[in-house]
């Protein structure tokens, strides 16, 4: 193997924003040939994010868009529509974050694809799942966090509900979609045929937060209340020392013990509250509280070097701003330079992960809003007068290029 896993792998991605784009930005960077297609007006990302050196690239599309082809078609259209399903025809995976009503009224559903093209795998990503009574509701992150329980357990911990300040469910949810979707080419290698996935946002982070917090109320009856007292406590956070902030976490006996000694309080290893990790648990708020009062006598590069070496879980304190300086993300060339053909210079994440059996070596840079069109187009069978015929009608656009 010379390419990544799924090389020969294509996909057609009618998605947007976050969700679907990085669950195909992962079945890209594994090889696959991800196709995007794309509404004349663009991905949304494309002007709802800020700081761009010209219009519908932003630093923030950029990243979530690598490896990966843009095609433009008007879906209102029916010369597009038609076009769009000669994509499909040849595709192996088809992924959207469309609401389910609306996909339907394209004929863009599984049972219909899946006529054309039994081999198809349709994965639909959805804010809810189909079964339920806010299955058509719109929702971006901060809808799916409030629901889900994640801005409660801000509540629980601090007093005020919050929402993580990342669209981590569109993160998370764009992740567990590629992983279903690997699972479902591993049964079409068995059986020949494709399927239909339905990936609610909903669902799978409600399932984060009760995995994580239901606990003791797992119970019939409850043998106690929600929640897990540790991740709950106000403490769980970055800790204030002498002249900044650090992360410890010492959760076996070893490491514990390890950390009283360093802070220099050995006799809390006898304290009935902290002896054991079962203990320690149990009073969570008072074992923070040893570790707020104990850091903050000394500064933090002195206790990276200290709890380093006792073996204490310890970590810097990083910013947005010093994740480009981390000394292990540059060892591991996490930030890769790239010198892209309209946008210039700029500096983009790697993909993290490494396989022994061979990766994807062509780094495509993020697309211009149908920047290869007509590229898609010849291969799905259309000839140059046939091209022209949809970007006359305005079926089909093709990128233009800022200006010099």
């Amino acid at each position: 193997m010379t390419g990544g896993p799924l090389d020969g792998v294509r996909v057609v991605d009618l998605s947007s924003v976050v969700v679907g784009p990085i669950c195909t930005r992962v079945l890209a960077d594994q090889g696959a040939d991800v196709i995007k297609v794309e509404p004349p007006e663009g991905d949304l990302l494309r002007n709802l994010a800020v700081g761009a050196r010209s219009p519908g690239m932003p630093g923030k599309f950029i990243q979530f868009n690598r490896n990966k082809r843009s095609i433009c078609l008007d879906l209102k259209q029916p010369a597009a529509m038609a076009a769009m399903h000669r994509l499909l025809d040849g595709a192996d995976i088809f992924v959207s974050n469309i609401r389910p009503a609306a996909l339907a009224r394209l004929g863009l559903d599984a049972a219909s694809l899946a006529a054309r093209n039994p081999r198809l795998i349709h994965c639909a990503i959805l804010a809810f799942g189909t079964g339920g009574r806010y299955a058509n509701r719109p929702a971006y992150d901060p809808i799916i966090q409030s629901l889900s329980g994640i801005a409660g357990t801000f509540e629980r911990a601090t007093g005020e509900p919050r929402f993580v300040p990342m669209v981590m469910t569109d993160h998370t949810t764009g992740l567990i979609a590629a992983q279903c979707i690997g699972f479902a080419l591993y049964r079409r290698e068995r059986t020949g045929r494709g399927e239909a996935i339905e990936v609610p946002m909903f669902e799978n982070m409600a399932s984060f937060v009760m995995t994580e917090h239901l606990g003791a109320a797992s119970f019939d009856p409850p043998a106690g209340p929600s929640g897990d007292l540790r991740q709950l406590s106000p403490f769980y956070r970055p800790l204030p020392t002498k002249d900044g902030w650090i992360t410890v976490s010492p959760n076996t006996d070893a490491q514990a013990f390890a950390f009283f000694d360093a802070i220099g309080r050995p006799e809390l290893r006898d304290d009935p509250r902290f002896s054991s990790a079962q203990a320690r648990t149990a009073n969570a708020a008072a074992y923070f509280e040893v570790r707020a009062q104990g850091l903050a006598q000394r500064g933090t590069m002195e206790w990276l070097a200290i709890l380093e070496a006792a073996d204490v879980p310890v970590a810097a304190y990083n910013r947005i701003d010093d994740l480009a300086q981390d000394p292990h993300l540059r060892d591991v060339g996490f930030i890769v330079p790239e010198d892209h053909p309209t946008e210039g210079r700029l500096h983009r994440t790697a993909n993290p992960n490494r396989f022994g059996g061979g990766e994807r070596a062509d780094a495509l840079p993020a697309p211009r809003l149908g920047a290869q069109t007509r590229e898609v187009l010849h291969e799905a069978g259309y000839d140059d007068a046939a091209i022209a015929a949809l970007l006359d009608a305005g079926a089909a656009r093709e990128a233009s290029l800022p200006p010099a």
